[in-house]
């Protein structure tokens, strides 16, 4: 394994790329977008690189580790590794970046100064993205979750829709709340602890030998600050109102990734920190769970803009996520696991190809489309291929997390699981809606010249279709990366599983498909 700091470059070259963007000045202004989308591009191939130094035979553990002093008066260290759930997630918000900036080109035409803006600001949340998921200082950590609201709340509140600066606002005010009720816990957790130089990492707060009350109580003031987070039913009222007014590219990294930082905290921190806790707060998460996933698909029906829609379907996935993890079986974990990563492949298209049809119409109201298939057969097709994977139709990538979601929840509760079930039933009726709406019948008046994809919005869309694909017909090429955090999860919170899926029902250890690793 080389020395070289990994994690460390993958954070600090956003940082240098936003910094270059806005140093532009004069006529190389005109170059912001190409100069963001260089660095964007070879933050992917530094990706890349550092795949090839992660053992996935031990994903189960933190590698490409860095540990150095920061305030060591309080405790904080600049420390930061992945376990494989950590690497592919990292991954899902380096690949985005390009594909959002592509997608943006054009969004701020011959503004300049604005455009610099905007890939500057993307190339910030990037940075921070990488960061939050490779923390394992606690301090650490609480900070990234803070300061990530910052480039967001610009990216919003700039270049959003006509309620832009009410939605900002509201974002920014709901994820206050929650990071404010996470720094008690996170201050208090601390007293708790060893305290010393070293006393927020991670691995010195595993195992505490809690009052129960106390750790309650904790786990409380973490949970509810990432269910505002991910969002969830019922904190999820900032998110609509964000997707309808944030640019395209904005909603795709901040409901395809960001909001991926609640349900990662989640499984990586309320869990190993407050074992006890988590268990006796499961009955009550996993019935809020599936009313995410029942209220989320049932409002998704009745929207009339498409924005706020796949906003609505995405409240609905992250119950079936949440679910997944509170669940507490080796399967269930890992197809949560897996679905973070693979709701962001298909929601990302969705957004990003809905800001496409928008810019075309000028207008979110699903009202004013109709008959599309028939002028631009290829964006049809494309949104026909998103709306399915929302869905989780086999043989797209989303369909594997949601059926182990769903396997590993009927073991442990079958109520659980059947209620749930509707949401697929439901979610088939949303999309199939959808598309009948804006892509059947006959050609709305005004929409005969409407222009198909361009081959720069096929570089956007072809990326995420071609890997929600692979990964449907062989996610064993993920698999091995959520299967041993998934395991070293149940070890930590003291569950086994169920005795079917244990006798090998649903094999969970030692195949290709499943494959886990060590706990």
């Amino acid at each position: 394994m080389t020395e070289f700091p990994w994690l460390t470059a993958l954070i600090v070259l956003p940082l240098v790329g936003a910094a270059v963007v806005w140093a532009l000045s004069g006529a190389a202004r005109r170059r912001a977008r190409e100069v963001a989308l260089g660095f964007a591009l070879v933050e992917v191939g530094l990706l890349v690189a550092a795949f090839t130094q992660f053992d996935v035979a031990q994903a189960w553990r933190h590698q490409l580790l860095e540990t150095r002093p920061w305030i060591p008066q309080l405790g904080v260290s600049y420390a930061v590794g992945v376990d494989g759930l950590g690497l592919l997630l990292i991954a899902l918000s380096v690949l985005l970046v390009p594909l959002v900036l592509l997608a943006a080109w054009r969004e701020q035409g011959d503004d300049h100064g604005r455009a610099r803006h905007y890939a500057a600001l993307i190339l910030v949340t990037a940075a921070f993205m990488v960061a939050v998921f490779a923390a394992r200082d606690v301090f650490f950590f609480y900070l990234l979750f803070e300061a990530m609201l910052i480039p967001v709340y610009f990216l919003i509140g700039m270049f959003g829709g006509p309620q832009r600066r009410y939605a900002a606002v509201k974002f920014l005010l709901y994820s206050l709340a929650g990071g404010l009720l996470m720094l008690a816990a996170v201050v208090v957790l601390y007293l708790q602890g060893p305290r010393g130089p070293q006393g927020f990492l991670t691995e010195n707060l595993v195992g505490l030998a809690l009052d129960p009350t106390t750790e309650k109580w904790l786990f409380l003031g973490f949970f509810v600050a990432f269910a505002i987070k991910a969002p969830m039913f019922p904190v999820h009222t900032w998110l609509p109102d964000a997707a309808q007014n944030a640019p395209a590219g904005t909603s795709t990294l901040l409901v395809g990734v960001l909001d991926k930082v609640g349900t990662f905290g989640m499984l990586t921190l309320c869990l190993p920190l407050f074992p006890n806790a988590s268990r006796w707060a499961a009955p009550v998460i996993i019935v809020l769970a599936v009313a995410s996933v029942l209220y989320g698909a049932l409002l998704a029906i009745g929207q009339e803009d498409l924005m706020r829609l796949i906003a609505y379907t995405s409240v609905s996935h992250f119950g079936f996520i949440v679910l997944g993890i509170f669940a507490f079986t080796s399967t269930s974990v890992a197809g949560a696991s897996l679905y973070m990563v693979n709701h962001g492949l298909s929601t990302g298209l969705l957004f990003l190809v809905a800001g496409m049809l928008v810019a075309r119409r000028g207008s979110q109201l699903i009202a004013d489309f109709g008959g599309l298939q028939k002028v631009v057969p290829v964006l049809a097709g494309v949104f026909l291929v998103a709306g399915l994977s929302a869905l989780s139709l086999p043989g797209l990538s989303p369909f594997v997390s949601e059926f182990l979601v769903l396997i590993g929840t009927f073991a442990r509760s079958g109520p659980a699981a059947v209620v749930a079930v509707v949401g697929v039933v439901l979610a088939a009726l949303y999309v199939l809606w959808t598309y009948q709406k804006i892509f059947t019948g006959p050609v709305r008046e005004g929409l005969e010249t409407m222009t198909d994809l361009s081959s720069r919005e096929k570089w956007v869309t072809g990326p995420l279709v071609a890997a929600m694909l692979v990964l449907g017909f062989y996610p064993a090429l993920a698999l091995p990366y959520v299967n041993g955090p998934a395991h070293a999860a149940m070890a930590t919170i003291g569950v086994d599983d169920p005795p079917d899926l244990a006798s090998g029902v649903i094999a969970t250890e030692g195949t290709d498909g499943l494959g886990g690793g060590d706990s």
